[in-house]
């Protein structure tokens, strides 16, 4: 049995995709599943949140994987052998370059930040979403809450051809602090409300999976 593939993709640079990756893959690691990540996008920065980690612990407590767009079909396959999960992190495109990362997931998140713009820019992956077949789960992420803007995109966002999950990440301090340590933020003193945001959608994602 091979491991489960996510896939976070989103048009839209700034939407959290990164964030979001590296936060889920911790979360199954304390679930105490094995994991993997693949960061596609050229930027790199799975890859060195990852690096920064490793100088936090004696070994690994997940694996690492870069790849290309077009090589990450293989590398997904290679590391869905002997892992639980893959979670991939993509660069913020939406075009033929990104079909293989959708192509090979159980599951694509799409995180949508509070902005018209954002979600405007989800309508292009969940297209190729579309094409390929594959199921979307719309995340709405640094939402602040109790806000007129928050709630008109969550109301649009369930207008959308995919899932929306029930789950929100808000606009917390927490996410943009854990990165900088190697950390996620269930490994944060004082953001415990951020890390109940991720095991939420942490088990509505598996949920799915699971199916």
């Amino acid at each position: 049995m091979t491991g489960h593939v996510i896939t976070i993709a989103q048009q839209k640079g700034g939407s959290g995709k990164t964030t979001l990756a590296l936060n889920l893959a911790i979360e199954a690691v304390n679930r105490g599943l094995k994991v993997a990540v693949v960061d596609t996008d050229p930027q790199g920065s799975l890859g060195r949140w990852f690096m920064t980690r490793l100088q936090h612990h004696a070994k690994p407590d997940l694996e690492l994987s870069t790849a290309s767009a077009w090589g990450v079909a293989y590398e997904v396959g290679k590391l869905a052998e002997h892992v639980d999960l893959v979670v991939v992190d993509t660069p913020p495109k939406a075009d033929s370059d990104l079909r293989p990362a959708l192509r090979v997931a159980d599951l694509i998140v799409v995180p949508v930040a509070a902005s018209h713009v954002d979600l405007w820019a989800t309508e292009g992956v969940l297209d190729l979403a579309r094409r390929e077949n594959r199921p979307a789960l719309i995340a709405l992420n640094r939402i602040k809450s109790n806000t007129r803007l928050g709630q008109e995109i969550a109301q649009s966002a369930a207008h959308l051809d995919a899932t929306l999950a029930q789950a929100t990440i808000a606009n917390r301090i927490a996410y943009a602090e854990a990165p900088g340590d190697g950390k996620a933020v269930r490994e944060m003193p004082r953001a415990k409300k951020a890390a109940d945001e991720i095991k939420a959608l942490y088990d509505e994602i598996m949920g799915i999976l699971s199916r």
